[in-house]
């Protein structure tokens, strides 16, 4: 009874909110997280939660609730009062009657539905490199600096003599201040690969034939994709694309293993291109629900460093695409 306006206020059995509390849970879990995960990602079914999720969040709340209810002797011997009291009949023995035939009839159930065989669909296994929407023009697509025209080795070879080689600005900074510390060497000693300082040393004996001048440009654009690599991939695929970078734990489905003789060894560059162009949010269905987490490179490399990189993971990986089959 309340003190000045006398209105009765009934509070609810501890044994009853505890039950209501252990329903209320499994429900959100069972049911309001798959239904909000349709709203939040938009797609068109929801995104279930596995069994052994739901085990794992239902002993944390009986666990939880169990310290609650033994927290004070008053607070246990409210739970188990009507407990003590439906087992002494006190609410008629038809009641108890039923509520002892079921529990073990339910349980049983449960037990006879996870453990009996039953006939399912075969799972679906993951596509390795979905396609659906993968347009036919880059199915022939080479990547252009894999072997560069004699325009670009001539323009590149005049470059070099005039020691005004142009690198991407993600590297720029970096080769100015190696130049300022090394005025006496060619800026391409930067880079100090066979290739290159066979290059240099032509160079400078004033006798560079196009092949190697085709390869220290080719050396060039890998120095700069394995830069745009470091930036841009590694933390994910790891430092030889292994897949095995600082992030890579971090994700449901690991970065794919370009070391791995069936992955980018198996497709050809255009596709490899448009993958890394479109990333994960380009997948078509049928990638769901192994969806990448690679973000549309397109939005933040041009052209040409999305190319410098897939030349560079192709050299780091040590593998070659896949030659198109001619028909």
């Amino acid at each position: 009874m309340s003190g000045g306006g006398g209105v009765l206020r009934r509070r609810i059995n501890r044994f009853w909110t505890t039950v209501a509390a252990l329903a209320v849970i499994y429900a959100l879990v069972r049911w309001g997280i798959p239904v909000a995960s349709r709203q939040i990602t938009g797609m068109p079914f929801p995104l279930p939660v596995p069994g052994a999720l739901v085990f794992i969040y239902m002993t944390l709340a009986v666990v939880a609730l169990a310290i609650l209810v033994t927290f004070s002797d008053e607070h246990l011997d409210e739970f188990v009062r009507p407990v003590k009291a439906f087992l002494r009949g006190e609410h008629g023995r038809l009641p108890r009657t039923v509520v002892l035939v079921a529990v073990p009839l339910l349980v049983g159930w449960q037990v006879w539905g996870v453990t009996a065989p039953e006939v399912a669909v075969p799972a679906a296994l993951r596509i390795q490199h979905p396609s659906s929407n993968f347009p036919k023009s880059f199915e022939t697509l080479k990547n252009p600096l894999a072997n560069p025209s004699d325009a670009d080795v001539q323009a590149f070879v005049e470059q070099a003599k005039a020691n005004a080689v142009a690198f991407i600005p993600q590297v720029a900074a970096d080769v100015k201040r190696w130049r300022e510390a090394n005025a006496d060497k060619h800026p391409l000693d930067f880079i100090p690969t066979a290739p290159m300082k066979k290059f240099v040393a032509a160079l400078k004996a004033g006798a560079v034939d196009p092949q190697t001048g085709r390869a220290a440009l080719v050396e060039k654009y890998l120095f700069e994709g394995r830069a745009l690599y470091a930036m841009n991939c590694r933390a994910c695929h790891g430092d030889s694309t292994g897949g095995d970078g600082p992030m890579a734990d971090g994700f449901k489905l690991r970065p794919i293993n370009f070391t791995d003789s069936g992955t980018i060894e198996t497709i050809v560059e255009g596709y490899t291109f448009w993958r890394v162009t479109n990333g994960g949010p380009g997948l078509p269905t049928e990638a769901t629900p192994w969806d990448s987490a690679m973000p549309e490179w397109k939005l933040s490399l041009t052209e040409g460093e999305r190319w410098k990189i897939i030349l560079a993971e192709y050299d780091l990986a040590q593998k070659t695409p896949r030659i198109p089959e001619q028909h």
